[in-house]
């Protein structure tokens, strides 16, 4: 059996939320700003945004792979990340919204899916017991 593994590589500069972010292999290169609603000038990406692509993409593999296993046929599944960054007195915290689509899916399999999707994704078992993310069937 062939082990998998693929590690990214991304490199962050200037003052962090107002410099650039780019991946080794230059596929990524995005310059950053401070959001308005945190005091910024915006004009920029921020971390926030850049997790949720990252986990509504990984979120959506998750879901097709467990949706395969349970032979649900999905057309044209969507996942919405929602990440926000909050004070929470002892610093900033984040929490996160997945909101999924799966048209055409019963809810209470769809239900069961998202759940699947949820403890199978890399991302949600990572920030498991460290970060409250909701699930939102649309």
């Amino acid at each position: 059996m062939t082990v998998m593994e693929y590690t990214a590589e991304a490199t962050a500069d200037g003052n962090g939320r107002n410099g650039r972010v780019a991946s080794n292999d230059g596929l990524v290169d995005v310059a950053l700003g401070i959001p308005v609603e945190l005091g910024g000038a915006g004009g920029g990406s921020n971390p926030e945004q850049l997790f949720a692509a990252g986990y509504a993409g990984c979120f959506l593999s998750a879901l097709s792979s467990v949706a395969r296993a349970h032979k649900v046929r999905l057309t044209d599944p969507t996942v919405t990340a929602r990440v926000t960054i909050a004070d929470h007195g002892e610093g900033f915290g984040l929490s996160v919204e997945l909101v999924v689509n799966m048209p055409g899916v019963d809810e209470d399999v769809a239900r069961t899916v998202v759940e699947g999707a949820h403890q199978k994704c890399p991302y949600s078992k990572a920030v498991r017991n460290n970060v409250d993310v909701a699930l939102t069937l649309k």
